[in-house]
């Protein structure tokens, strides 16, 4: 598990250098992919399905994103990407088109709808991550501007 996660960090650090991150940055994005790799094998070792364990550890490397991103001062984006490189499912897609184009149209079918639930998991635990943080962010700007309101009245 250890030794996939290290190859996961180095192909995220692939990732992150197509990308041109630069500095201490590209680190940081590329330790993101090592643990989001980590998470999933940890989860999958754990008894839970692919697509759970894909939410799980696309929750976890939101997580570790958002708050790399404010440490760092750079855009979330950088930080997600990478981390998420590991776990896309390109094999999935490839074995979907190649059962398509050899004409096994029912296995196509059924290895597309899983690509698709692993890609929507991912996505799922990006979305609710970035949501959550944006309502927080919110709250906290109000919360911010309330007390500002009440120093001005004073």
């Amino acid at each position: 598990m250890i030794t996939q996660s290290i190859f996961a960090l180095f192909s995220a650090l692939g990732f992150g250098i197509l990308f041109n991150i630069k500095g201490n940055k590209l680190f940081y994005a590329a330790l993101g992919g090592g643990i989001s790799w980590f998470v999933s094998l940890y989860c999958e070792g754990l008894g839970f399905n692919i697509n759970s364990s894909f939410f799980i550890s696309s929750v976890i490397f939101s997580i570790y994103s958002e708050i790399m991103a404010r440490i760092l001062k750079t855009p979330v984006t950088t930080l997600i990407i990478c981390a998420l490189i590991p776990l896309v499912p390109g094999g999935g897609m490839y074995y979907t088109m190649y059962e398509a184009i050899n004409g096994n149209i029912m296995e196509s079918i059924e290895l597309g709808l899983n690509t698709l639930s692993s890609a929507g998991s991912l996505a799922l635990g990006i979305i609710f991550v970035s949501t959550l943080t944006r309502l927080l962010m919110s709250a906290k700007r109000k919360r911010e501007l309330g007390e500002l309101e009440k120093i001005k009245k004073i």
